[in-house]
């Protein structure tokens, strides 16, 4: 047949419309995106710190979104590992997100033998949220330490420096490795499963102290029931300006923090993610949504998608070296 030829010109004519109405169906989806509730997952439980985040966001995204609903759904369990499979299997169409921490996309791939999900393969990201420095807290009818130099020299009368952690393979727990490092001595990690948890042991005087982000120890210290003995940030928390940092106590090496960045299923349209990382950007870094994050104890950073990818992947490499450091595995 002649390429030239009417029937080859029709054939052609009739495919190029056929694809460029499948196109513009395909953009109309993404443009009108949302149009049912969206799905966001959270590894801990309700009142933690990636908890009251993703509450927060939910509700500005759904203002933003004309009050189409974001569903916080809570799926605690293995430090994040529960969530984090269930969000990497879902559907890719933009209503399954998760709301996800470094301990689940940067810290699990160094500290997990057999990882039921691949962070770098099974997402995508789409905005780095917040970051949350720690507070070193402990119960003040227990210890009467109140500076870092006391606490290590009571610590060193006891019968060890029991860490009360959030689960294995979070920041609290390789942070408390971090802390005996700097110390000078070997820590023994009381694992917990949520943040709560671990307060409850500080409570009780199971454990010495304990990790806690700014958001979940501010109201505690707040109220007397706990004391803060150090900020693990670069500067002091605005929650909490009187705690000095570990830096100006003479341990400028444990300055790390904590982030809460929203990742999708790996093959989600890029325009969905586009779409969802710019209205996330918008509604954090509107004076509301900052106002009510940084009230609660984080600090907002609002990234877009590629700038998130970068500090996944940098933190991997950073945290990857401080697991190798202590030896420990998970299976």
């Amino acid at each position: 047949m002649n390429r030239f030829s009417p029937s080859h010109c029709l054939l052609r004519t009739t495919l190029a419309v056929a694809l460029a109405c499948l196109g513009a169906t395909a953009f109309a989806q993404n443009a009108a995106y949302p149009t049912r509730p969206v799905r966001l997952i959270v590894g801990f439980p309700a009142g933690t710190g990636p908890d009251i985040v993703a509450r927060l966001l939910a509700q500005k995204l759904s203002e933003g979104w004309g009050n189409v609903g974001v569903v916080v759904d809570n799926k605690p369990g293995a430090g994040g590992l529960i969530a984090a499979s269930e969000a990497a299997r879902a559907v890719p169409d933009g209503y399954t997100l998760m709301l996800g921490e470094t301990g689940q996309l940067s810290i699990a791939p160094s500290s997990y033998t057999k990882l039921p999900y691949d962070p770098a393969q099974d997402f995508v990201a789409v905005s780095q949220v917040v970051t949350s420095d720690f507070m070193l807290l402990v119960n003040p009818q227990k210890v009467q330490a109140r500076n870092v130099k006391d606490f290590v020299s009571w610590t060193q009368q006891q019968k060890g420096l029991f860490m009360g952690t959030f689960g294995a393979g979070t920041p609290g727990h390789f942070g408390a490795y971090m802390f005996g490092d700097a110390v000078g001595q070997k820590p023994e990690p009381v694992h917990y499963k949520s943040t709560g948890d671990a307060l409850g042991g500080i409570f009780s005087g199971d454990v010495s102290g304990v990790f806690a982000s700014v958001g979940l120890a501010a109201p505690n210290v707040k109220a007397g029931k706990l004391v803060a003995l150090a900020s693990s940030g670069e500067t002091r928390s605005a929650s909490l300006p009187d705690v000095p940092t570990f830096k100006e106590q003479g341990y400028p090496q444990l300055i790390f923090n904590s982030w809460f960045g929203v990742v999708a299923p790996a093959k989600t349209p890029p325009a969905i993610v586009a779409k969802l990382s710019a209205d996330i950007q918008k509604a954090v870094r509107s004076p509301e949504g900052r106002a009510r994050m940084e009230e609660a104890g984080f600090a907002v950073t609002g990234t877009d998608g590629p700038e998130f990818a970068r500090i996944i992947a940098a933190d991997t490499r950073t945290w990857g070296k401080a697991v190798a450091a202590t030896g420990f595995k998970a299976d």
